[in-house]
């Protein structure tokens, strides 16, 4: 999932858990294609070092910029990363996400986007 800095989904690829971060961010990155020309540097986890981040570099020249952790034995909130965190808090309000209920991936990602719809709903609604 690609996220704005206010939270809001700009892609969403849902995949078998039998498939890496890094190959899942593969699919990421080529849904995302051409669109969103201005977006040029996405922040990632160390999930993602190595390869995929030359990669990502060569494809439409994007840059992914890795946010590691830091080398501290007290809780530090991580620069950038609260932001993907606290989407997947939203999700948590709705039920139909709380477990895998859904057989499809494709399903999946459509109640993600239906719940991020009526979140944003609720937040431009008057009272």
């Amino acid at each position: 999932m690609i996220v704005d800095t206010l939270g809001l989904i700009i892609v969403l690829v849902v995949h078998a858990a039998n498939i890496q971060d890094r190959d899942g961010g593969k699919l990421l990155i080529k849904k995302l294609g051409r669109q969103w020309r201005r977006l040029q540097l996405i922040w990632a986890d160390g999930g993602y070092a190595g390869k995929f981040v030359h990669w990502t570099r060569g494809w439409y020249g994007r840059v992914v910029e890795i946010v590691h952790k830091q080398p501290v034995s007290k809780f530090v909130v991580l620069p950038k990363r609260w932001i993907v965190e606290r989407t997947f808090g939203w999700f948590s309000k709705y039920r139909r996400l709380s477990k895998d209920y859904e057989t499809l991936p494709r399903s999946s990602e459509c109640m993600i986007l239906i719940a991020m719809i009526n979140l944003m709903v609720h937040r431009i609604s008057p009272g």
